[in-house]
């Protein structure tokens, strides 16, 4: 299975949404969580994917949760 067939699946039963970027189409949220974001300080997960292992590394030297999240 490539990503773009795992991708789909995913969207189709709802495990997940489409591909956003985060800078130009903001995060994806609920009415709740927005209210929660000025009153509170909700986790909102995200999976960044890497365009290759050069990528990914750039992006863990300049993030440190990046790192220190992984599994």
């Amino acid at each position: 299975m490539n990503f773009t067939e795992w991708l789909t699946m995913g969207m189709e039963n709802n495990w997940c949404g489409p591909l956003l970027c985060y800078t130009h189409d903001g995060l994806p949220t609920t009415e709740s969580e927005d209210e929660e974001m000025y009153e509170g300080d909700p986790c909102i997960w995200m999976i960044r994917y890497y365009e290759s292992s050069e990528h990914a590394k750039l992006v863990e030297e300049n993030h440190s949760p990046s790192e220190w999240r992984k599994l």
